[in-house]
């Protein structure tokens, strides 16, 4: 991941919900409230990039955590159940844009083995079918690309990859047969 990677820096903006575990000075302006505190078990929403800071002291041992991180909606239980029932149904883009980036990233912060394989298998999964649309582009076209808008972004770049290496091969063996005769 390099410091000017896009894509790194939008996952990061992605919020998450957090509870803060201690009352905190001048920090309430994160909730909407302009010079108070922040005070212990509020509940707000912080981009990934500050909950991540703010939680490290849950990894280091302290004696108090600053904030719990939870489970962002993109990745909540009812998401989980929905991936695990069938995940070519779900409609990623629209739960987070950089879907797999984010889980890959609350998986450092949290411990959450399930959801590791939840993530695996989704991706093997939705892989396949990705494909199949990339070789056979036709079928992409005629759905007026209903297909394409609810792949995140890892995916996208995947049905690309996939795409421009079939077209590389036709023309690889289009060049190939039309030499031999």
């Amino acid at each position: 991941m390099s410091y000017y990677d896009i894509d790194a820096i939008l996952t990061d903006a992605q919020k998450v919900p957090c509870t803060f575990e201690i009352t905190i000075p001048g920090l309430g302006y994160l909730e909407g409230n302009s010079n108070t505190d922040i005070k212990q078990g509020t509940r707000v929403e912080l981009p990934l990039w500050l909950a991540e800071m703010l939680g490290v002291s849950q990894r280091l041992g302290t004696e108090q955590n600053v904030i719990t991180l939870d489970l962002p909606p993109a990745l909540a239980p009812r998401v989980q159940n929905a991936l695990k029932a069938n995940p070519c149904t779900v409609d990623l883009r629209s739960l987070a844009s950089h879907y797999y980036s984010l889980g890959e990233r609350i998986l450092g912060l949290l411990e959450e083995d399930e959801l590791v394989d939840i993530l695996s298998e989704t991706f093997k999964k939705r892989a396949a079918g990705i494909a199949d649309h990339a070789h056979n582009p036709q079928g992409v076209i005629s759905s007026g690309g209903e297909f394409l808008k609810g792949l995140d972004e890892n995916e996208r770049q995947l049905f690309k990859t996939a795409h421009e290496s079939a077209k590389a091969i036709r023309a690889f063996l289009s060049d190939r047969s039309s030499s031999k005769k």
